[in-house]
């Protein structure tokens, strides 16, 4: 699989988690990725706690939005990783390119209980913990990976 590796990732409504994925592997990744994201239920907007959380971060986000899985269903992908439950649990499009498929189980900030400032805080914790997680996802040898030693590293990533 040459560069770029074209990854996708997915929740539900395309407003928080992989959104900030999207922006971060944007960030890091460098021309050796094409980041995108969508979602299962697109909501139509970016949730102002990711734009709040991704400038305080240093993160580009402009020129993302929120969009259908649909959109990218013949568009081949090496990777998709789902990064809620409840995308994970849907039946997916049949993707082009035979991608490798991980999860990586994250809570929505948008719906997490408290003042605003848990709900900055929330958020902040599930960016950084993505920050983590495409950090060890963009110092894979990519190249040398069969297709089940990918899928087995991607699930490792999202089990730290």
């Amino acid at each position: 699989m040459p560069a770029p590796y074209n990854v996708l990732f997915i929740c539900t409504g395309n407003a928080c988690r992989s959104q900030m994925a999207e922006a971060l592997l944007r960030h890091m990744g460098g021309d050796r990725f094409n980041a995108h994201s969508a979602g299962t239920e697109p909501a139509g907007f970016i949730h102002p706690l990711v734009i709040e959380t991704m400038e305080r971060m240093n993160v580009p986000i402009e020129g993302q939005y929120s969009k259908g899985w649909n959109e990218f269903a013949r568009e081949p992908h090496d990777i998709i990783i789902t990064l809620c439950d409840n995308a994970a649990s849907q039946p997916c499009p049949a993707w082009s390119g035979n991608p490798a498929t991980a999860h990586w189980s994250l809570p929505d900030p948008s719906f997490y209980p408290g003042s605003e400032h848990d709900r900055r805080a929330a958020a902040e914790a599930i960016a950084r913990r993505l920050q983590y997680w495409i950090g060890q996802l963009i110092t894979l040898p990519l190249d040398n990976l069969t297709p089940d030693q990918l899928k087995s590293e991607l699930q490792r990533i999202g089990e730290v």
